[in-house]
């Protein structure tokens, strides 16, 4: 019996401590690599990265807006089961709430590192610029992540020795019953800041691969990145899931969750790829020449048309298709795959939008720039990583996440 049994819930297994505390050692690694780059970065500043006067952004919010978006799994997983009253979810809400957390922490944190100076953050909230779409960025998503805390806070607490505190446990049950309210809140932030994000770029009316019309008072990029990420979310969730079933050699949950899951993400992932066709045509047969360029002149350098047929054909319509096939999702092959394709597509939207937006030159004696990103920005990007699996480890050792497991380990 494991030195910490005391403390994993009842009625199910786990590795050894022994084994668990070599892999949250290797974690721990990856994660004091990348704060030494952080503070490397914090003491010699930004000329360490691979930014530059072109490229005022980079990888990490290229990270920053992709983990973002793949985190959209805990919001729409919630507003599925409580709005909408999916039940089936409950199997794995847990795990779509702690994934979201980390996703929001991480962004953050992020964040933090690239604007430079940390310190005056509190900034945007005390001398709030009210004309920007990244103000209203802000307020949400520190608002989310505080909703996305309360909903953490009753899942800690049903740890098996705090739950044993009478106090604990009625607070954690009271948050519970209350959790739709937390659900529609978190829904509400969560749509506006997805939004916003995507219109910000829409209205860089300077950088003509960006700018969008508009649809009533935001342009089209505001829906899209929405679409986007509810597309997305729930693909990584599954596949974070099925990572967590494979590496514990236990079932979890029924497999018609994943499934179920899958279908989720292939519907609105097809939706997703009707509009986002839709504006890509619109946009290099009018906006494009309005602006007197043309399609091609938005492909240049290392950043070929490849990636958009990478981005709407190989991870968006393929992996609509296969999700959408009960036959293909219901066998872990082609299920992970495809949600693997659908995740790595919205990375490749969220990296031409931030990346490839700045390379194309736009006055006469510009010419295609290339961003190449340095370790000091790779690191940062693996001790997330890093941190998001050391926080879904202890909390599957230690806390009751997946309600089924006792039922199908008996």
């Amino acid at each position: 019996m494991s030195k910490d049994a005391f403390l994993i819930p009842k009625g199910v297994e786990r590795c050894s401590l022994g084994k668990f505390s070599l892999w949250v050692l290797f974690l721990l690694a990856v994660m004091g690599w990348g704060a030494f780059a952080m503070f490397m970065v914090f003491w010699k500043g930004l000329n360490l990265t691979g930014m530059n006067n072109y490229f005022g952004f980079g990888l990490w919010i290229t990270l920053d807006l992709a983990i973002i978006a793949l985190g959209a799994g805990a919001f729409f997983s919630g507003f599925l089961r409580y709005i909408i009253g999916k039940k089936e979810l409950d199997a794995i809400l847990p795990l779509a709430v702690i994934l979201g957390w980390c996703c929001y922490l991480s962004a953050q944190l992020i964040l933090g590192l690239d604007v430079g100076q940390p310190i005056r953050g509190w900034f945007i909230f005390w001398h709030a610029n009210i004309h920007s779409m990244l103000t209203e960025v802000a307020f949400c998503i520190t608002l989310y992540f505080m909703v996305l805390c309360i909903e953490y806070i009753p899942i800690i607490l049903s740890n098996r020795k705090i739950d044993e505190i009478r106090e604990a446990h009625v607070f954690g049950h009271n948050l519970h019953l209350n959790m739709a309210i937390f659900a529609a809140a978190g829904t509400f932030l969560s749509f506006f800041h997805q939004g916003s994000l995507g219109g910000m770029f829409g209205v860089l009316f300077a950088r003509p691969f960006a700018e969008r019309p508009d649809v009533y008072v935001w342009p089209t990029t505001f829906f899209i990145f929405i679409l986007s990420a509810i597309a997305s979310g729930p693909a990584l969730t599954t596949i974070v899931c099925w990572i967590v079933q494979k590496a514990s050699g236990r079932r979890l949950f029924r497999r018609d969750v994943l499934s179920l899951m899958g279908k989720i993400a292939g519907s609105l992932l097809a939706f997703y790829m009707v509009v986002k066709i839709i504006d890509t045509i619109y946009w290099a047969k009018v906006v494009a020449p309005s602006m007197g360029m043309t399609f091609s002149d938005m492909y240049g350098g290392s950043y070929g048309v490849w990636l958009l047929w990478a981005e709407i054909g190989i991870c968006g319509i393929i992996p609509a298709i296969i999700l959408l096939s009960p036959k293909l999702r219901d066998r872990d092959f082609w299920l992970i795959g495809a949600c693997l394709l659908n995740c790595t597509g919205i990375v490749i939207n969220r990296f031409v939008f931030t990346v490839q937006t700045l390379a194309i030159p736009v006055l006469p004696f510009d010419e295609w720039t290339v961003y190449i990103p340095t370790w000091y920005e790779w690191a940062p990007m693996f001790m997330v990583i890093a941190f998001t699996a050391l926080v879904i480890s202890l909390s599957y050792r230690y806390l009751p996440i997946f309600p089924q497991e006792r039922k199908l380990n008996p």
